[in-house]
């Protein structure tokens, strides 16, 4: 496997240019935060994570983690850079400075979370698991609660985990069957958890588990689920880690990748019942997880763009250095990146990485404006940043994969040997789109919850906002401004299709929402794109371009333009023609 090299120029380009790193600094709550002081925080990050988490990388896909008698080790070296992760702070960069949070904003503290996924995926998702469970207690907990874990896990001292999945209950969260008794003032809980992110572990001292459970009066369904606090060590008075709960991890997994990621099966109360304590309201556990899932769901789309990154480099390397054959126009064998199809796949993947990232740092930022900001400026960044979540995470996975496929490709025969570490990036990839709800669970969120709920208005709001670009994608953006005037008009006409006949023929709308996804991935990604094209533009006027770094975006822009931007027209078919086929078709035929 090649060697990790933080892009650190193209993720502070894309802060500032699409994050707009500037004006989120200038809103309440950032006022110490100046400019180099980000600048800093990107370059360190990309330090560790290339020098200290980039080598464990291989090490924990081939070694993994060992499971004995409820006991988890993880691979060698991976609790010693954990330590160092803690003792440099670098948890508690985004998390509220009144838990000992620094207060990072989003676009800040996001792609410091990119850094350290293409360095090690398997290992951030213990960082990210954290994030999202400080979340869900932040925003719902009682104080004494929130007094009692926050500090720990945002220092990342004590991690956090989410169990929603059982055995019997997938996606289907209505299934669920894990109990929880009242005991006076805290609860008893029974039942089995699979697919538990970082369930068990030797990297921290503690760990936080957030459960979805059914109180013995509540109403079926998603209506009868509560959240619980449940931790491995119950908390002595003075905050240390006291007995044993009653929950053992009673196996971890063998999967496709990630194998450096313990998942565990949970097993809580096969004693007496393992003590959790209620957070906020009762039967309104799925509405607080809610929290917890949305921000994860946007930090696996986050995963989508850093695994195609680390994919790219791994390929881009190899092409530099493979010799073989003799490309045409020249009279000697040279290296296989001077070929016309690995050129081709090669600004492919790196077109779609710019697509991505852009995506990703545009949600962070709506998320910034909407913290930050009153009345009609924030309702707006809310609603986009809402509309865009399910496409961040879907359509950014579904190109991680293609990405990481391609880069097998451009090594060729060797690329599906394992010594070359192309093929883990590809392993990796394949849980992106499951996790946190599949590409079809977020396409249907786009349909029915984001769109047809208010009648298509956000979507189409964001639509005109898009349009604004293209009066300026003119001379050299004049292909981009043509493709993206198409994309815009096909997407105008799939969100008023969805207006039309999601009501009446729910199932014709369902059908097409995936290809509905993807297309409002394309045609934004083409619109971001394009915004970084037109910055580069305006900042080779203004400083010149003597690297050929801003010159480099343009022709990324123009790629996009002529290569990914084309398949709006066959996500719109698919949507708004094929979903009847798929409606109508008899699967006892088959």
């Amino acid at each position: 496997m090649s060697a990790y090299n933080p892009p650190v120029r193209d993720i502070l380009f894309t802060m500032n240019e699409i994050g707009d790193l500037p004006g989120v600094l200038a809103l309440p709550g950032h006022a110490e935060v100046a400019a180099d002081l980000v600048e800093t925080i990107v370059e360190e990050a990309g330090k560790f994570a290339a020098g200290a988490l980039a080598p464990l990388n291989v090490v924990g896909d081939r070694q993994g983690n060992k499971w004995a008698d409820g006991v988890v080790t993880t691979a060698p070296g991976v609790t010693a850079v954990y330590k160092d992760f803690v003792d440099n702070g670098w948890g508690a960069l985004g998390a509220n400075q009144d838990f000992g949070g620094q207060g990072m904003p989003h676009i800040v503290s996001l792609p410091v979370v990119e850094l350290w996924t293409s360095a090690n995926m398997a290992w951030s998702l213990c960082h990210i698991l954290t994030l999202g469970a400080v979340m869900a207690i932040e925003n719902h907990a009682s104080e004494e609660l929130k007094a009692t874990y926050l500090p720990k896990m945002i220092s990342g001292e004590w991690t956090g985990t989410m169990n929603l999945t059982e055995p019997q209950a997938g996606s289907d969260l209505a299934a669920i069957r894990t109990r929880a008794v009242p005991d006076g003032d805290v609860y008893r809980i029974t039942g089995t958890k699979i697919f538990i992110t970082w369930g068990e572990h030797d990297c921290a001292d503690n760990i936080i588990h957030l459960v979805l459970a059914r109180l013995p009066d509540a109403p079926p369904g998603v209506k009868g689920i509560s959240l619980f606090i449940v931790p491995k060590f119950l908390v002595n008075a003075d905050g240390t880690p006291g007995a044993r709960n009653d929950l053992i991890c009673s196996s971890i997994e063998h999967k496709l990748g990630i194998h450096g990621s313990p998942t565990a099966v949970m097993s809580f109360g096969d004693k007496d019942g393992a003590t959790g304590y209620l957070v906020g309201e009762a039967n309104r556990g799925l509405e607080y997880m809610f929290t917890m899932m949305n921000h994860a769901r946007i930090n696996v789309g986050l995963q989508g763009v850093a695994i195609a990154e680390r994919a790219y480099q791994q390929a881009r390397d190899y092409a530099r250095d493979r010799v073989q054959g003799r490309p045409i126009g020249q009279q000697t064998g040279a290296a296989i990146v001077h070929h016309p199809d690995i050129k081709r796949m090669l600004l492919d993947m790196k077109a779609r990485i710019e697509a991505m990232r852009a995506m990703v740092y545009y949600v962070a930022a709506q998320m910034d404006v909407a913290h930050g900001s009153e009345g009609g400026v924030a309702k707006t960044a809310a609603a986009i940043a809402d509309l865009l979540t399910p496409v961040a995470k879907g359509w950014c996975t579904e190109n991680g994969q293609i990405v990481a496929s391609e880069g097998i490709q451009v090594h060729g025969g060797v690329g599906f040997i394992e010594e070359t570490g192309a093929a883990q990036h590809l392993r990796d990839a394949r849980i992106t789109t499951i996790y946190e709800g599949t590409t079809g669970i977020q396409a249907n969120d786009l349909v029915g919850r984001k769109i047809a709920r208010d009648k298509g208005e956000t979507a189409k709001g964001f639509v005109a906002l898009m349009r604004e670009i293209l009066p300026q994608l003119t001379g050299p953006l004049a292909a981009l401004g043509g493709g993206l005037t198409q994309g815009l008009d096909e997407l105008e006409q799939a969100i008023a299709f969805v207006v039309a006949r999601n009501a009446a023929e729910p199932a014709v709308t369902a059908s097409g929402a995936v290809p509905l996804l993807h297309l409002f991935g394309v045609v934004t990604g083409g619109w971001l794109v394009a915004r970084q094209a037109l910055a580069a533009q305006a900042k080779t006027q203004a400083e010149g371009d003597p690297t050929g770094f801003y010159a480099a975006k343009i022709e990324l822009a123009r790629h996009y333009a002529r290569h990914v931007l084309p398949h709006s027209r066959a996500y719109f078919i698919a949507m708004t023609e094929g979903s009847d086929t798929v409606t109508g078709f008899d699967v006892d035929q088959f």
